[in-house]
């Protein structure tokens, strides 16, 4: 009987998915802080994201199902006994993150900051022009569900959409251009908003240095809800310091949790949020994540191959073609 360890905080209706799911296996519902070396020894697999330290050295250990589409400690190696199949949730968070990333964009541009400022001291002020979505250029960079999610409501919403991903391959009907990585630097200088929802890897480190946040265009806003790394946290206080970028919308920052003494903190046209706009703040990315994980664990059982299999060499996922010859 395979013994499955789930640490996902899930009720009694995710419990009868589950169990649908693996109608022979053993189960076992506990937090991720709670998991014990005796439990990990019997385990078959797991169902969260128990830290990257506890699971080195358990050669049984057949799949790990990360509740999170990043995979960062999860693929370096000696993490994962060889063989251990690695799959993470890509899909279940491009809901509440894109719509984050447009609450974001749209209080930059429409200065509703300020004017919820003045609210707060009862002063009755008109802060000027604004921006709009409506006939902008968006480049969005990493094309996965977040940036997908935030390129169609972007396209929706009037703005000319050009994508950035590792492999072009056909283009989406969302997207207006599909471009490489390798492109990065000459799209960066036409783009009103630009949106980095990248992992964190070495090849994605710094990202956004001082030279590439100087390619933007004198004014344009930057988001960033992959991984903090991904930019250059002085170069970009110093980008809107100097006026060079017209603001900055951040979920996620370099480090985390931002220490209190750090000049970000101080930095001119930043709106910042404490990496929370995904998680299960929005209960339907829970729901996601369960579903996945259910359709990962049926597979599992009865020898199928598992959706959303990271490539360790990457931290991507694999394509759904990769997943099928494995």
């Amino acid at each position: 009987m395979a013994q499955i360890i789930i640490t996902l905080p899930v009720n009694d209706r995710h419990k009868a998915m589950f169990a649908e799911a693996a109608p022979e296996a053993k189960l076992v519902y506990k937090p991720a802080a709670e998991i014990t070396e005796e439990l990990l020894k019997e385990a078959d697999a797991v169902i969260g994201n128990v830290p990257a330290a506890k699971l080195k050295g358990y050669e049984n250990l057949r799949w790990l199902q990360l509740n999170s589409a990043g995979t960062d400690g999860y693929t370096s190696p000696g993490v994962l006994a060889p063989g251990t199949i690695l799959t993470n949730s890509s899909g279940a968070y491009g809901l509440a993150i894109s719509e984050h990333m447009i609450g974001q964009l749209l209080m930059q541009i429409k200065h509703l900051g300020a004017y919820y400022d003045a609210q707060k001291e009862k002063r009755w002020s008109d802060f000027g022009t604004v921006g709009s979505i409506y006939g902008s250029t968006t480049l969005v960079v990493g094309l996965g569900d977040i940036g997908g999610a935030f390129a169609r409501k972007m396209k929706a919403l009037g703005s000319y959409v050009v994508g950035i991903r590792r492999h072009t391959g056909e283009k989406p009907g969302y997207l207006d251009e599909l471009h490489s990585l390798e492109h990065l630097d000459e799209l960066l200088s036409r783009a009103d908003f630009v949106a980095c929802s990248l992992p964190g890897t070495k090849a994605t480190y710094h990202l956004f240095d001082a030279g590439r946040l100087a390619r933007m265009k004198k004014g344009a806003i930057l988001l960033n809800v992959g991984r903090g790394q991904a930019v250059d946290s002085l170069a970009l206080c110093e980008a809107l310091q100097n006026g060079h970028l017209g603001g900055a919308c951040l979920d996620v920052v370099e480090p985390e949790p931002l220490p209190a003494g750090h000049p970000l903190w101080e930095a001119p046209n930043l709106l910042l949020t404490p990496h929370v706009s995904g998680f299960y703040h929005l209960p339907e990315t829970l729901e996601r994540v369960v579903r996945i994980a259910a359709g990962n664990l049926a597979a599992f059982v009865s020898g199928q191959p598992l959706k959303n299999r990271v490539d360790f060499a990457t931290g991507y996922r694999r394509n759904e073609a990769e997943n099928q010859a494995l």
